[in-house]
């Protein structure tokens, strides 16, 4: 009882927090309830430790998205901002350094491999909601948002030499568009998977974009 109090508050306070559409409080309510779903198929899951890790994983995500300079990384500076509130809401240290670790680890370009089982099932939570026909929807969501076009004039090796900083970053996301996402980023993600349920979902999930993308590649070509 104490913990789903602890929850609600740290809920509410992601609620006000996270203002961008594809990371919004709905992602991070899908990521949390497929947090508990894979969890059910793995042993010694402790959800004290992966419930807060998911509900504050995102908790930096607009600072990242207003910095112009691509040096906030919002897992690294989530998870600092995370420790505070954490503290704050009577966790003790070594809960709040676990669940850090969690939020720290759970992007591809932090650095930081997940080490624990609730620090892999938020990183592959996390990147299922990538893809699939809801990946599909949240890639045309931050394209929209961004002013993405459905083309580039420029071949995909090209765009990423002009356009990605050395930390891994798109340097200008209205140059980017979700051809090219699901091309360099998206379609590998079920190889860099670590639980068996997850790395099951992505297999279905990429087989659907698959296909979408496909479609969508013909019927620009007008085919």
């Amino acid at each position: 009882m104490k913990n789903d109090i602890k929850h609600n508050e740290i809920l509410k306070i992601v609620k006000n927090k996270l203002t961008c559409s594809a990371h919004n409080l709905d992602h991070v309510m899908r990521v949390y309830n497929v947090c508990l779903m894979i969890a059910e198929y793995e042993d010694n899951v402790d959800l004290d430790i992966l419930i807060p890790a998911a509900l504050l994983h995102d908790i930096a995500r607009v600072e990242e998205s207003e910095d112009n300079t691509g040096v906030i990384d919002h897992a690294v500076l989530g998870s600092e901002i995370a420790g505070g509130i954490l503290t704050d809401l009577g966790y003790d240290e070594e809960m709040v350094g676990k669940i850090k670790h969690c939020i720290s680890s759970h992007r591809f370009r932090t650095g930081n491999e997940p080490q624990t089982i609730e620090a892999r099932i938020l990183f592959d939570s996390d990147k299922l909601d990538s893809i699939g026909a809801v990946g599909i929807a949240r890639t045309f969501m931050l394209g929209g948002q961004c002013g993405q076009s459905l083309e580039s004039n420029n071949s995909i090796s090209d765009y990423l030499c002009e356009n990605t900083a050395e930390n891994g970053r798109i340097k200008d996301m209205s140059k980017h568009n979700p051809i090219i996402e699901y091309e360099v980023k998206l379609k590998n993600i079920p190889d860099k998977l670590y639980t068996k349920k997850a790395k099951e979902i992505g297999a279905e999930r990429i087989e659907f974009m698959d296909t979408f993308f496909n479609r969508l590649k013909n019927e620009l070509e007008c085919r």
